[in-house]
């Protein structure tokens, strides 16, 4: 991991240092975005299906980035641009009216809502002599926070240096020097800079070999769960969509979830019980968001396998927020990149959240949206509108994840002698035991459901003559 994240060492540089001890860093979030008539189709500006975002929203966002870490956010600032500086990114009348606004408010950290070059970001610290990170710094910082297990904190610090290793030229002061050769005949030897770059590099290669020993160890464990009938349910949705609080819902577990970007990072696994008996493991995963950085998506792939083993996926929306469709497409791009067809109705269940947050006419209509999609694409393809701070709506959830996981499993009746507490053994080990009941002559009535894998071998050892008799 990365010992001080370039935040933490800001709080120690004297403008802050004045303030007293303890003092926070005092931040200008900048919404730096293209005015329609300048945005091209497949802008930035869009979602990854066109559906286009308020600048005030995306400004929000950013804003709601910034506070998920330590920061004083003195203001936030929209800034609308009909073209994009090559230099600077904004405007040269932009730039020093923001410079008058960092002195006179005297501002640490200027937090851009945008993607930018090594260039920009050094010469917009120039400019306005305060630190300058960009959205994808941003979220690296809020990832570095965030990361418990080793796992996490490896692939932060991953994701970390690749995004320094393209910074070096504005990064260090001293890339000037370079070690020179052996006596006269040495040459100018390696710079700085490259040596730098060779040994972030050198990092970078031993992290990944770590990684690949965790991903070994992450799928003996998945191996493993294999190994015994409960299907894995995962997570997904936008960060601060509810996911963890649907999480504690479903689990009664405890797991952080507070009101604020990526509250949560680590994936977390539990054991749930449905109505009928069934058996499954939840899986909570770290929240998705849009321009989300290429290399947390990669860095992150090992964790998200999660998602791709997962026999349902529950693609948790926040219902209430305006952004909602925005946000549908940003989710559904992350899930196409990681193999996970969006469209693929049967494994794919939406769970509308927040429901509590609407009014009766918003939640009307809602679930009068709900019965559209149900018309046009099916049983499969109906959202479940729930509210996981209230519970509302979390039986039908709990009964659609189950009916949508017996899909494709049998349901068996097996009639036991009363000494066959092996047998009896053996099917709560393999298969859901969904009903049992003792006859008067002390006979074990028995339904389950069990995975197609294993229904042969059930119906070998219970329902054959051979066995029958035996």
């Amino acid at each position: 991991m990365v010992r001080e994240t370039k935040i933490e060492a800001l709080a120690k540089e004297p403008r802050t240092a004045g303030r007293g001890p303890g003092a926070k860093t005092r931040a200008l979030v900048i919404g730096p975005y293209l005015n329609e008539k300048a945005v091209r189709p497949g802008a930035k500006s869009l979602s990854p299906d066109g559906r286009r975002r308020s600048p005030e929203a995306r400004l929000e966002e950013a804003h709601g980035l910034a506070g998920a870490i330590d920061l004083d956010i003195i203001a936030s600032k929209l800034v609308t641009l009909a073209n994009i500086r090559p230099a600077t990114f904004l405007g040269k009348g932009k730039v020093e009216e923001i410079a008058d606004l960092i002195r006179a408010e005297e501002i640490d950290l200027v937090i851009m809502d945008c993607a930018l070059s090594p260039v920009q970001q050094r010469n917009l610290e120039k400019a306005f002599s305060a630190k300058v990170i960009d959205r994808t710094g941003l979220i690296l910082e809020i990832f570095g926070r965030r990361a418990r297990t080793r796992e996490g904190a490896l692939q932060v610090e991953l994701a970390h240096l690749a995004y320094q290793k393209s910074r070096l030229v504005r990064s260090w002061t001293h890339l000037e020097r370079q070690r020179g050769g052996f006596g006269f005949l040495g040459g100018p030897g390696e710079t700085q800079i490259e040596t730098d770059r060779r040994l972030i590099q050198e990092r970078m290669t031993k992290i990944e070999r770590e990684l690949e020993g965790v991903k070994r160890t992450r799928g003996l464990h998945r191996k493993s769960r294999t190994a015994v009938p409960y299907p894995i349910v995962a997570l997904v949705g936008y960060t601060n969509a509810g996911k963890s609080t649907l999480f504690n819902r479903l689990t009664k577990a405890e797991v952080l979830a507070e009101d604020m970007l990526f509250a949560t990072l680590d994936p977390t696994l539990r054991a749930v019980v449905l109505e009928h008996g069934g058996e499954i493991i939840l899986s909570d995963t770290v929240g998705f968001i849009s321009d989300l950085p290429t290399m947390l998506v990669s860095a992150f792939r090992a964790t998200l396998e999660e998602v791709l083993e997962a026999d349902l996926i529950l693609h948790v929306r926040d219902i209430a927020h305006e952004d909602a469709e925005a946000q549908l497409g940003d989710v559904e791009a992350i899930l196409s990149d990681l193999g996970v067809d969006p469209n693929d109705h049967r494994r794919l269940l939406e769970v509308w959240n927040k429901a509590d947050l609407l009014d009766e006419d918003s939640l009307s209509a809602a679930r009068g949206s709900a019965k559209r999609r149900r018309a046009q694409s099916g049983d499969n393809g109906r959202p479940v509108i729930v509210s996981a701070l209230t519970g509302q709506g979390l039986d039908e959830l709990r009964e659609e994840i189950e009916s949508r996981l017996a899909v494709g499993r049998p349901v068996l009746e097996i009639v036991l002698k009363p000494d066959n507490g092996e047998g009896l053994h053996w099917l709560y080990e393999n298969a859901e035991v969904m009903r049992k009941s003792v006859a008067a002559d002390g006979a074990v009535h028995v339904r389950v459901r069990v995975a197609p894998e294993r229904a042969a071998a059930l119906r070998r050892k219970f329902l054959e003559p051979a066995a029958a008799s035996a």
